[in-house]
């Protein structure tokens, strides 16, 4: 799996998600249950159980960029993260490093299991959708998970 031919089974789904309205989560997580992500989903287990989508590490979390906000991905930024507790900023200690953070202009997230029952942030579905303005620690429970964060402009503000 190469990066370029990732981009390229992403590409349909930046076009869905970027007629989406994050603002309106019952609409924006129905319509990305109708998207099928099959290949997608194997596509990035692929590249992450080659270790090129996630090879940084830090906080217990394993992390990557596929991409930054171009016009090639329609203003999206698309992290991937492989975690499971709640996800920490490295060297900081106690609950002022927990990676809180603001969906300045909301956030989509494909959540895939890879160990256990995993949830995120207490959700079993392959899709979550945070609303703008929204805040939250990352937590994955019941096991470890990889997840695709697709964010417009990639703007989140860590607090």
């Amino acid at each position: 799996m190469t990066r370029e031919t990732l981009l390229e089974r992403v590409g349909s789904l930046l076009t869905l998600i970027s007629t989406l309205d994050p603002d309106d989560v019952p609409a924006s997580e129905s319509a990305l249950r109708l998207f099928p992500s099959g290949d997608l989903a194997g596509a990035l287990l692929e590249a992450h159980a080659e270790g090129w989508l996630t090879p940084k590490e830090g906080g217990g979390v394993r992390f990557g960029r596929l991409a930054k906000a171009s016009p090639e991905t329609l203003g999206y930024t698309i992290d991937v993260v492989e975690m499971e507790g709640a996800a920490r900023r490295p060297g900081v200690e106690g609950s002022a490093g927990l990676s809180a953070h603001t969906h300045v202009s909301g956030e989509f997230d494909l959540c895939l299991p890879l160990a256990g029952s995993p949830a995120f942030d207490g959700r079993t579905d392959a899709w979550v959708v945070y609303p703008r303005g929204s805040r939250h620690v990352p937590t994955v429970t019941g096991g470890r998970m990889l997840i695709a964060y697709f964010v417009k402009d990639g703007a989140i503000r860590f607090e």
